[in-house]
């Protein structure tokens, strides 16, 4: 698929500094907000490193969408390696996500995906058509720090710092699109969650 499909400055890391960087990622999954039993839509999900320990949080009921098919090859098998499943892989636009999924979700999770994100409004938009009301909507972005500060195992890592978000210019592109602030979770060393809420309108 050609990269130009993607969306800029998103690609995939290597495993091991990704290991390095994320060595909980169900802990981090679980400050974010994500409980038992919630229905939650992993977007762009890559290779699975966040997927599989949230199938196994949540007893199997996620979606993972990603649009890379060798990406959902390499999350499926890490879900196959942790013993767990998911409800339904997508292989999708993330921007295309309304219509997508066959059940409101309690929950949406992006992590480090939004700072490439041409629309962001739009797929907020997206994702608030897919979320019940009052579901949460959580996106995992590099903190704005300069990209030779960000260091895992000894190299700088991350998108460019001219593409790094502070958290409130995150909230300034995903409120329009039916969302209200609710917290903000730093996740050690260099990320922070930015979760919201949909306005409940239905």
């Amino acid at each position: 698929m050609p990269s130009e499909d993607f969306f800029p400055a998103t690609a995939m890391p290597d495993s091991d500094w990704w290991s390095a960087l994320w060595p909980d990622p169900e802990g981090a999954l679980r400050a974010l907000g994500i409980e038992p039993q919630m229905t939650v839509v992993d977007l762009c999900c890559g290779d699975g490193h966040f997927t599989a320990p949230l199938a196994r949080l949540v007893g199997g009921r996620v979606y993972g969408v990603d649009l890379d098919p060798a990406m959902l090859d390499k999350a499926r098998a890490a879900v196959g390696r942790a013993g767990v499943a998911v409800r339904q892989w997508i292989r999708a636009d993330a921007m295309d996500l309304a219509g997508l999924i066959p059940e409101k979700a309690d929950f949406v999770l992006i992590a480090n995906t939004f700072h490439g994100v041409p629309d962001q409004t739009g797929l907020s938009s997206g994702v608030a058509a897919v979320l019940k009301p009052g579901g949460a909507f959580a996106i995992v972005n590099w903190h704005p720090l300069p990209r030779e500060k960000t260091v895992v195992l000894g190299a700088p890592r991350g998108p460019k710092t001219e593409m790094r978000m502070a958290p409130e210019a995150v909230r300034a592109v995903v409120e329009p699109a039916g969302f209200e602030w609710q917290r903000l979770v730093e996740l050690p060393p260099y990320h922070y969650g930015a979760v919201f809420h949909r306005i409940e309108s239905d």
